[in-house]
Order: structure tokens, then C-alpha cells, then sequence
């Protein structure tokens, strides 16, 4: 299928690496020109180097989207480069274990600011580019806000928001046929899932017990698979979804874990 995304500048926050890295691959296959925002100037440009090796078209802009501001300079950066923004997706975060007993109101802000609040501040200073377009808005979420994970309050807290303000933009957006979708990650192998899995007593048997639950092919979602989704709910070729939580993980969440085949 043509996903019709060739020449489309895309916004990929946190795109040099996991989840993200693998919707900007994606996304450069199908002839779109990803943009990739992260703090870290050398990890971007090492995405860039590979895309750009491919053939492809790509772009990149150094951003610590904590910074409030850096939102609008962000959007001011692309703008000036391209003239046009026709996707944005929101997907930088990290699960950083702010819980209930060993949390704090600072580490809760800060954690919020991490995994949330950048996801307003992009869609709003993206939206004036994004209405000339008739663009969309993909926001990746995680299955912690339907599922809970205990200790991690602030993480729950902001995937909870994010799957709110994808149906509360949706809404919003309607008179502009702006689009919003979410898609959903239950356990995707990335190599900050696998820092996580190494900071635990006995990372193999955890990795394997993790496996076990996953009902779909007991194996772990892979990032192409979540770049996939959200190449597809970019595209003109899902001209009528909005305002859907996607859920590709392998049945993690909706299945029963218990079934064996």
C-alpha cells in the first residue's frame, strides 16, 4: 500500500532513538521527511547519517523539550527550513519511576514535563502549519495508564493525560480536519527497555517472565511494528480515524495473559 506520505515533513520528538528512531526509519521508506528532535546533537545526526546513506531526506533539530520554550523554537526551526508541517508525533518520554510512597512534588513536576507537557506545547505551536496542511497528530502512550505498573505515579499520570488529550484534540480539531490518534506500547524492545531490565535483580528470568505474558507470538512488539501503526495513522490512507487509541501489543492489554495456546 502507498501510504501517500512521500515529500510530507514529519515531526518525530525523541527520533533518534527507540521507538522513535524506528517511526523516523519508517517514515524516510515511505518518502516522507522525518524530522527528528532530541537533546543530544550527536545521537541525531547519527540517525541522520543513516537515513541520509539510504537516499532518503532528513532533518534534525536539537531541543531539551523540558525547556517550555524550546516548543516554539522548535517549531520556528522546521517552519523556517521547510515552510510547511504536515504530521507531528509525539513521542519522547521515559518511564522514570515516580511513585506514590518514594515520590516527591518536585520529582512529579519534573516527571510531568518529561512525558506530557511537551506534548501540549508541540501540538499548539505546530497547530497555525498543521491547520494550512490539514495534517495529523499521532501521540505514542503507553499501556501503564489502562494497567498500572506500581511506582510509577508520575509515568501513569502522563500516558493517562496523553490518551485524554488525543480524544480532547480530536474533538477540538474536527472544524480544522486536523486528525489524532494514539498508539499504545505495552512491552516493546528498545534499549531502554533493555537499561530497565538490566537495573533488576535477575534481568533474564524478568525478561522471560515479561515474554510469557505477551499472548500474541510470546515475543516482544518491535519498534518497526509501533512505527507501522503510526506511519499508517499519519497518512491520507487512514482519512477517516481520529480520536483512536491503537493498541499494538501483541494482545498484552485486552487479552487475557492467562491463556496458553
Amino acid at each position: 500500500m502507498d501510504l501517500q506520505l512521500k515529500d510530507k515533513i514529519i515531526i518525530v520528538t525523541g527520533g533518534a532513538k527507540g521507538i522513535g528512531q524506528g517511526i523516523v526509519r519508517v517514515l524516510a521508506a515511505e518518502g516522507a521527511i522525518p524530522v527528528i528532535i532530541g537533546r543530544n546533537e550527536a545521537d541525531n545526526l547519527k540517525v541522520v547519517a543513516e537515513i541520509s546513506a539510504k537516499g532518503h531526506q532528513v532533518f534534525q533539530v536539537v531541543a531539551e523539550l523540558t525547556d517550555p520554550a524550546a516548543a516554539g523554537k522548535t517549531i520556528n526551526a522546521v517552519m523556517a527550513q521547510f515552510g510547511r508541517i504536515d504530521g507531528l508525533v509525539n513521542n519522547a518520554g521515559v518511564n522514570d519511576g515516580v511513585g506514590l510512597e518514594n515520590g516527591s512534588y518536585t520529582a512529579f513536576m519534573e516527571s510531568l514535563h518529561k512525558n506530557v507537557v511537551h506534548y501540549y506545547l508541540m501540538a499548539q505551536c505546530a497547530l497555525p502549519a498543521l491547520k494550512v496542511s490539514k495534517g495529523a497528530i499521532v501521540n505514542i502512550g503507553s499501556k501503564v495508564a489502562d494497567t498500572g505498573q506500581g511506582g510509577t505515579s508520575a509515568y501513569a499520570a502522563s500516558n493517562g493525560a496523553r490518551n485524554a488529550l488525543t480524544r480532547e484534540w480530536a474533538v477540538e480539531l474536527l472544524p480544522y480536519d486536523i486528525r489524532v490518534n494514539s498508539v499504545i506500547v505495552a512491552e516493546c524492545y528498545t534499549p531502554l527497555y533493555q537499561t530497565w531490565v538490566n537495573s533488576l535483580p535477575n534481568p533474564e528470568e524478568k525478561l522471560a517472565s515479561v515474554i510469557e505474558k505477551i499472548p500474541l507470538g510470546k515475543r516482544m512488539t518491535t519498534a518497526e511494528e509501533i512505527a507501522n501503526a503510526a506511519a499508517f495513522l499519519l497518512s491520507p490512507c487512514s482519512s477517516h480515524t481520529t480520536g483512536q487509541l491503537i493498541y499494538v501489543d501483541g494482545g498484552y492489554v485486552h487479552l487475557d495473559r492467562s491463556i496458553t495456546p
